[in-house]
């Protein structure tokens, strides 16, 4: 059983965003509602918290108010076996007004960053050599990973 569960704080749209992150990942879905009462501070009945999890993996999210926002500082990695898986995944979080970044990183339209990855760019950088660093530099290029560009920079070093 996991015992550390990523706790993320809203402003005011935890049940849109969890929604919006069900819809990318399978095998997700909500546990368990909590809203708040007449003492608030949220407006009573409005959600104050949602237990969910995505892919199999728990998150709790919060609709705590506007004193806190997300940063880069932290962020989730998505394995991504195939260029379709990272397409797929990249384009669903880029939606609706998120922004790419560098390096796989993108931050979606609720502030919070990912960095949508597949596990050959570890492999291809694991060890100090002539080839991965051209896989750095050709990595360093790129918003979204293109896996056969990695390995395009693998081979030709």
């Amino acid at each position: 059983m996991q015992k550390i569960t990523p706790f993320l704080w809203f402003n005011d749209n935890a049940e849109e965003a969890v929604n919006f992150y069900m819809s990318v990942f399978k095998n997700s879905e909500i546990k368990a509602v909590a809203r708040y009462g007449d003492k608030g501070p949220g407006p009573k009945g409005s959600v104050m918290t949602i237990e969910f999890e995505l892919n199999g993996h728990p998150f709790i999210a919060l609709n705590g108010g506007p004193m806190f926002k997300f940063t880069e500082a932290i962020s989730f990695v998505v394995d991504c076996e195939t260029q379709e898986e990272i397409d797929e995944k990249w384009d669903k979080l880029i939606s609706g007004g998120g922004q790419p970044s560098m390096c796989g990183w993108l931050k979606d339209k609720y502030g919070l960053s990912w960095q949508i990855v597949p596990p050959i760019l570890g492999q291809l950088l694991s060890k100090e050599s002539k080839k991965s660093a051209k896989v750095m530099e050709a990595m360093l290029k790129m918003s979204k990973i293109d896996i056969a560009t990695l390995k395009q920079a693998y081979e030709q070093a």
